[in-house]
């Protein structure tokens, strides 16, 4: 009987099992699942973040707008109407927006860069823009309540008319892009996450202090940083819309800015995921 290695049997073996596989590549590893696209990843990524945010963002939603009608109740004793009404009534709207879409937004993404959750992310086969926008999405949703609340006791407070109310419509997804897109960026980028709170705080602070106040007092440097801010624009659109007769071309404008903003600063938001996921 002749006798056969045990390196030659073991050899024989591995290449009768792989010559029985089929192949998908020279090295023989399996095929990965193909990348989800950008549609149903964003869909199943704001499902998945407003199920989780639902129980824990809603009493801060009641939060903020119970600031906003406070900062509107205080602003009653100095402000009678015309445009410094407008201006108070717009401002305290929209601060609901910075509130949710830029401070927690900001506190959300800072937390979950010091506790490893974009690791988790990074592994799933969706494209980094529909982990930002999902997000974006999910927390700009819970806006809009405290908002048309907001703005319909404003209105009422101050005798201003609700007939064009509905440019809330466009105002809330606008500046909440906007200002979704600057608190993701901003928590991403902070190194750690007690600066990505106070980077959201003070976004919230600059929102409520540039936007609330009428623009006609502030002198010109404050007035130049106000038209850098993306909320804004969201702002005077919703102050031009409790006018008569509204210019809608103005107001088209504002909303257009809003937009343009709300572009970049998601674009910069998804560039500074990548940009933290690969450390």
């Amino acid at each position: 009987m002749s006798a056969v290695s045990a390196e030659a049997v073991t050899a024989g073996a591995v290449r009768s099992g792989s010559d029985s596989r089929p192949r998908s590549g020279g090295d023989g590893a399996a095929p990965l699942a193909p990348r989800a696209k950008l549609l149903p990843a964003l869909a199943a990524v704001y499902r998945a973040q407003l199920s989780r945010a639902r129980v824990a963002r809603i009493p801060l939603l009641f939060v903020a707008t119970f600031q906003s009608v406070g900062i509107m109740i205080m602003m009653r004793g100095v402000v009678d109407g015309g445009d410094e009404a407008r201006a108070v009534v717009a401002g305290s709207s929209v601060l609901v927006v910075a509130f949710v879409a830029l401070n927690l937004l900001a506190q959300y993404f800072g937390q979950l860069r010091a506790s490893g959750g974009l690791d988790h992310y990074a592994t799933l086969p969706v494209p980094p823009a529909a982990v930002v926008l999902g997000a974006a999405a999910a927390y700009a949703s819970f806006t809009v309540p405290g908002t048309a609340v907001t703005a319909v006791v404003g209105s009422a407070l101050f005798g201003l008319p609700m007939g064009h109310l509905w440019v809330l419509a466009a105002v809330v997804p606008l500046s909440g892009a906007a200002l979704a897109g600057l608190g993701a960026a901003l928590g991403l980028l902070a190194p750690r996450q007690e600066l990505a709170t106070l980077c959201g705080q003070l976004g919230m602070s600059a929102a409520l202090l540039l936007g609330v106040l009428p623009a006609a007092h502030m002198p010109a440097p404050i007035a130049f940083a106000r038209d850098l801010l993306p909320s804004t624009y969201g702002v005077e659109a919703l102050a031009r819309s409790f006018d008569a007769r509204p210019d809608w071309a103005v107001v088209a404008a504002d909303l257009g800015v809003c937009a343009a903003v709300g572009v970049v600063s998601l674009a910069a938001a998804t560039w500074a995921y990548r940009r933290a996921a690969v450390r």
